[in-house]
């Protein structure tokens, strides 16, 4: 994995080079049975899951956190509810994200608004949620099973994993697996951990390849479909999550509001603050072009 960081206009380069190198899954194993766990919404769900169609790209954007040429023509998505969904207290602060894809890649670019930009973890695979986060929620073949989750936080910091079923069916994460390949870059307008002044947003661009979407050692490898590029109207089951902290000034930075929860904003709304129900996840088409 490559990442960056780009603030005031300089280049910082991170150090998140991801430990040890994923290894090729074994010989394909039979399928236990698997019946997909029925949600238990807070309330009645009152809108089908958000869809979305992402272009193919004739030339891949510069992963520098920004928009530019290639971006402008993508749509962004309608703008983050609560994870509950819109019954509940519409998100402070806009979050949205735009999808591309080619032959090597699916393309991310997502934008958080945000007046205190904060992080303060930095090691590969700490539970980066407990900062504010982007997180990115992805089943290649749609069947509510076998998924990966990619969480970042403002300064690169990555915590990824692999789920061959949701937690509620008995799935147990594996922290062996990692978004090999992955390459991130975080812009900043404004400056992390600094209470003295009113930042404007963060944002997060990736370059997810194909050939990362492969469950690790020990999981039967009923992805290998997925490992490789889409066909142009394949579908796959995604979603995406803030994890938003309330934050109190202090003379040197920022603290958690004593027994303040934190606010959870998704792309499609779960219905449950549990953002692994797959069934409620979004869609993402892979189209040539737009219209």
């Amino acid at each position: 994995m490559n990442a960056r960081l780009r603030a005031g206009g300089s280049v910082i380069h991170l150090a998140a080079a991801l430990a040890g190198c994923q290894s090729a899954p074994p010989s394909p194993a039979p399928r236990d049975p698997y019946t997909p766990p029925s949600p238990i919404p807070s309330v009645a769900p009152l809108m089908t899951p958000r869809g979305y169609e992402a272009p193919r790209f004739a030339t891949p954007p510069t992963l520098d956190g920004h928009s530019e040429l290639v971006w402008d023509a993508v749509p962004w998505t309608e703008p983050f509810l609560d994870i509950e969904g819109p019954a509940r207290t519409v998100p402070s602060q806009r979050t949205r994200v735009k999808m591309g894809w080619d032959s090597q890649n699916l393309y991310i670019l997502a934008e958080l608004e945000e007046t205190d930009i904060w992080a303060t973890l930095t090691e590969h695979d700490a539970i980066v949620f407990h900062d504010n986060d982007f997180e990115v929620f992805i089943d290649p073949d749609s069947d509510t099973r076998e998924y990966y989750e990619i969480e970042v936080n403002a300064i690169g910091t990555v915590f990824d994993l692999f789920l061959p079923r949701p937690y509620r069916a008995e799935g147990k994460a594996d922290h062996s697996w990692t978004a090999q390949g992955m390459k991130l870059a975080i812009a900043l307008e404004g400056t992390v951990n600094d209470p003295r002044d009113r930042d404007r947003a963060w944002r997060v661009e990736m370059a997810l390849p194909w050939s990362l979407f492969v469950p690790p050692r020990g999981h039967a490898p009923v992805l290998q479909r997925a490992a490789r590029p889409p066909h142009a109207g394949d579908v796959w089951r995604i979603n995406f999550s803030r994890v938003q902290w309330t934050l109190a000034k202090t003379e040197s930075g920022y603290e958690k509001m004593p027994n303040r929860p934190e606010d959870n904003w998704t792309w499609t709304p779960q219905w449950t603050i549990d953002m692994h129900l797959p069934q409620w996840w979004g869609t993402v088409k892979f189209v040539e072009s737009l219209p």
